[in-house]
């Protein structure tokens, strides 16, 4: 037939003929113009309902129509046919029970949220309710599916809710979820830490990466002799009163330089450098020479958005604490098991004498841990005098989830796959800011990475991500992207998760929503 009307409820269409496809440029009811394009091309278009007409070879559209991106190629139509294919879109979001639910959640809880970059406050608007996570997938209470790249902000790299993982809890929950007492999961997970993490000869589970933190800043006291700590402005290392002192992350967020509550003698002895730069470190050292207790910093930052350090930058660390008597810890809550089997001291080569640990170890359940060499280990009691103790510390159903998911992790080819399809989504999000007319910067290691809105190169530092780093493009990138069914971080000051059930269709269909809103953004 000369005319083919196709009445079609859906609002992503895609469609093609023998030499011509259809390019819609405008927004209004009128005829568009067609463009040659190789026989195997298609290109996607937002349209609720439209009419496409053969006219002597060429072909028109009437309606309303954008375009919005390109599709891979498909088998070519017959000459003289028009092949029409509907292509699934993301509904317009429906968050009518997240909301009523966070209303009530405001009148219980401090902010309607246990933890505060939860609350959306930095990307405006409310949180999304989570009812159940599976594999790479969020589904809150309305029903809206989701592409998770938080994996609860870490755990899930292999995948939320894994079958191996579940059936493993499973097993232990029948003989008990919590002992108080010695158990051999413990002896386990704790061979497994030891055997792969390159500074580690013995470790103490506790059951945060805060309460890692701040245990492992007074064993170096208590092995050095020295009160001082020198961390990174931007670094995040728990909410310990020690450790707020220009921290990232959640006081980033809500725009907080410190936090009420704590006092000036808790933070008196916290000196701060500056991240990538060795001459602020020198310079701290210099003015407190031989008072110095230890170095502690996230190896690769995720508190301040994703920051990756120079090569140099970590040698010179490792130099400068062996020259000052000074014990030098990488906090891995985040890194550890991500961006290597052996953490980011085996991806670096640079190992610290202590590390923290924390959320894969876990494999979704809570917990931390700290160790490094023995002979600082055994500090700890009741080996040596340092006290800690903790009620859950190597509790079973931790210990249990943490070694399946390590497990699954050291199988081969394993950190290759993380590599390959985070590479490939942060390449496909930084081409698709650009082509958009936008600087943005960014990167990945292994299953971690982030980018940021930023004019003038390369983010390398807090303070460049504070001075350049726009927080009102991010934020309508952020809801843009919950629109399109991809759930992120609500932060800029926050790195983002990839995981081993995150497949090359996942990635490409967040490829694609990223160009769609990059284009939505001004530029």
């Amino acid at each position: 037939k000369s005319l083919l009307e196709i009445g079609v409820n859906l609002p992503l269409i895609s469609f093609q003929c023998s030499t011509k496809v259809i390019i819609c440029h405008l927004a209004k009811f009128r005829r568009v113009s067609t463009a040659t394009l190789p026989t195997t091309s298609s290109v996607f278009v937002s349209q609720r309902s439209f009419t496409m007409q053969a006219l002597g070879g060429r072909t028109a559209l009437m309606g309303t129509a954008k375009p919005v991106y390109k599709l891979a190629s498909s088998k070519p139509a017959r000459r003289g046919q028009v092949s029409v294919r509907a292509v699934a879109a993301p509904p317009k979001l429906d968050t009518r029970k997240s909301e009523a639910i966070f209303k009530e959640a405001k009148d219980l809880l401090p902010g309607g949220v246990n933890s505060p970059v939860r609350a959306f406050k930095s990307v405006g608007g409310n949180p999304i309710i989570f009812e159940s996570v599976k594999g790479p997938y969020a589904f809150d209470v309305d029903g809206n599916k989701y592409i998770d790249y938080i994996g609860s902000w870490g755990p899930a790299i292999v995948g939320a809710a894994d079958d191996e993982v579940n059936a493993a809890l499973k097993a232990q929950i029948d003989k008990g979820t919590s002992f108080g007492a010695p158990c051999e999961l413990e002896n386990e997970m704790a061979k497994v830490v030891i055997d792969r993490v390159p500074c580690v000869e013995m470790v103490r589970f506790v059951n945060s990466g805060t309460e890692a933190c701040l245990s492992v800043l007074r064993l170096m006291r208590a092995f050095t002799g020295r009160e001082k700590l020198l961390k990174f402005t931007g670094c995040y290392h728990g909410h310990a009163d020690s450790f707020l002192v220009q921290a990232g992350s959640g006081v980033l967020t809500l725009g907080l330089p410190d936090s009420p509550g704590v006092p000036k003698s808790s933070t008196a002895t916290t000196l701060c450098a500056m991240y990538n730069d060795l001459d602020s470190v020198r310079a701290v050292f210099k003015e407190n020479k031989g008072e110095i207790a230890g170095i502690i910093l996230e190896p690769v930052v995720g508190n301040s958005g994703f920051i990756a350090p120079t090569q140099e930058f970590l040698e010179g660390l490792r130099e400068i604490a062996t020259e000052e008597g000074a014990l030098l810890c990488f906090d891995e809550v985040m890194t550890g098991f991500r961006i290597a089997k052996g953490c980011a001291q085996e991806h670096f080569g640079v190992t610290p004498d202590l590390t923290t640990l924390g959320k894969i170890i876990g494999g979704g359940l809570p917990v931390g841990a700290y160790g490094g060499r023995r002979d600082i280990m055994e500090t700890v009691a009741p080996a040596g005098p340092m006290y800690q103790a903790g009620t859950l510390s190597g509790n079973p159903l931790a210990m249990t989830a943490g070694l399946k998911t390590l497990e699954i992790l050291a199988r081969p080819g394993q950190y290759e796959y993380l590599d390959k399809i985070t590479k490939r989504l942060v390449e496909g999000i930084l081409q698709a800011g650009r082509d958009a007319g936008h600087a943005v910067e960014g990167g990945s290691i292994s299953a971690m990475f982030g980018f940021f809105f930023a004019e003038g190169g390369p983010i390398t530092k807090f303070e460049d991500a504070v001075e350049r780093a726009d927080a009102k493009k991010f934020a309508l990138w952020h809801r843009g992207m919950l629109e399109h069914g991809v759930y992120l971080a609500p932060s800029m000051y926050e790195a983002g998760f990839t995981g081993l059930k995150h497949t090359e269709e996942d990635v490409d269909a967040t490829i694609n929503a990223a160009r769609a809103v990059m284009k939505s953004i001004p530029a």
